[in-house]
């Protein structure tokens, strides 16, 4: 009705250029309706993927259909290969093998047995395998102490493997949302809590920061350069921050409660203990820094190769210059004294990072 109405047709100027304006108000308030609907259904999304549920789905359009031509293309000139689908038969493990029977009675009475005939049918069993486990107990009166047997490997608290197994799998290789998970172990009658499953992933889990640490360590060896960023993170109610740290060949995350220099070093470092040196490179680095007529005496004085922890830096920091300007360093852009003013150091030359704490 709107597109077939004609402004010009409208004689009164005051009255045609009203209408306008109306339509032009309309047009403007039917695009904020949208974007604010939209906006909604945004959020109801993101509501809904908190709670373990699937938003609305993205339908992708369909793909425009490739221009027919009576010309054949390149690649149709080209010979294609012949596909021959292979079986996958030899790949599948076989857990149990069964004899099927054929009914005498369907039999007619000349009938001979020719063998059998081989078919493999895939499944799988889900079901719980709950244990009682009576442990063997022995008391020696004699060295009065008791002898309780041991359970076995994997059975270690309330749950097996069977069950911490699948958790991981589920919440790692899969992605799957906690909620989900609980009510996938609910739905199998087991009896857990929320908590408990929410500890599995993360608690005793020995092995995987092991592999974690070989990952990085081998991450930081690979390449002479590290690319590192840091984003907001919540940890049990308080803010801290997630240090990304990259190269073409991997990622690595470290979750800290600070995002200060030190730290980004010592993330750097992969946890190593602080080293300091105070050499002619950390003082020419000094020489744009507004440090006290004392400081400029004293600092070359004990200018070496040798390397400090940081209890033996900062005592002699401290000894040396006890009224040392913080304030002043850290608007220095260099480091303040609490976070050094020397070069961090790798023992037997570890890292390949230019770590330079300025």
């Amino acid at each position: 009705m709107v597109e077939d109405f004609d402004l010009n047709a409208i004689q009164e100027e005051n009255a045609r250029e009203l209408i306008k304006r109306l339509l032009n108000l309309i047009e403007t308030l039917s695009a904020n309706l949208w974007d604010s609907r939209m906006e909604t259904q945004r959020y109801r999304d993101e509501v809904n993927r908190l709670k373990g549920e699937q938003g609305k789905p993205k339908i992708k359009g369909n793909k425009p259909k490739p221009p027919t031509s009576i010309h054949s293309s390149e690649k149709e000139r080209h010979k294609r290969k012949r596909h021959v689908k292979s079986s996958k038969k030899a790949e599948i493990q076989i857990d149990r093998e069964e004899m099927v029977d054929v009914d005498r009675g369907e039999l007619p009475a000349d009938a001979e047995y020719k063998g059998s005939e081989d078919v493999v049918v895939q499944d799988l069993v889900v079901r719980t395998d709950n244990v009682c486990f009576h442990k063997q107990k022995y008391y020696s009166a004699l060295m009065k102490t008791t002898h309780l047997a041991k359970l076995p490997k994997g059975y270690e608290g309330q749950y097996g493997p069977g069950i911490k197994t699948p958790i991981v799998t589920l919440y790692f290789g899969m992605g799957t949302s906690e909620p989900k998970i609980l009510e996938f172990f609910e739905n199998m009658s087991v009896q857990i809590s929320a908590g408990e499953l929410s500890n599995m992933p993360i608690k005793d889990q020995a092995a995987f920061h092991a592999e974690s640490d070989a990952v990085y360590d081998a991450g930081l060896h690979s390449s002479p350069y590290q690319q590192t960023d840091d984003t907001k993170t919540r940890v049990n109610g308080q803010n801290q921050h997630c240090h990304v740290v990259c190269n073409p060949v991997y990622t690595s995350y470290h979750t800290r409660p600070r995002k200060d220099r030190l730290t980004v070093l010592d993330v750097l470092r992969q946890g190593r203990k602080r080293v300091f040196r105070l050499n002619g490179e950390a003082l020419g680095y000094l020489e744009k820094v507004a440090l006290s007529k004392a400081a400029r005496e004293n600092l070359p004085v004990w200018c070496s190769e040798q390397d400090l922890d940081e209890v033996a830096f900062l005592g002699r920091l401290d000894s040396a210059l006890p009224a040392l300007n913080t304030s002043t360093m850290l608007h220095s852009n260099v480091c303040s004294k609490n976070d050094s003013i020397l070069r961090f150091s790798c023992p037997e030359n570890e890292c390949t990072l230019a770590d330079l704490c300025i």
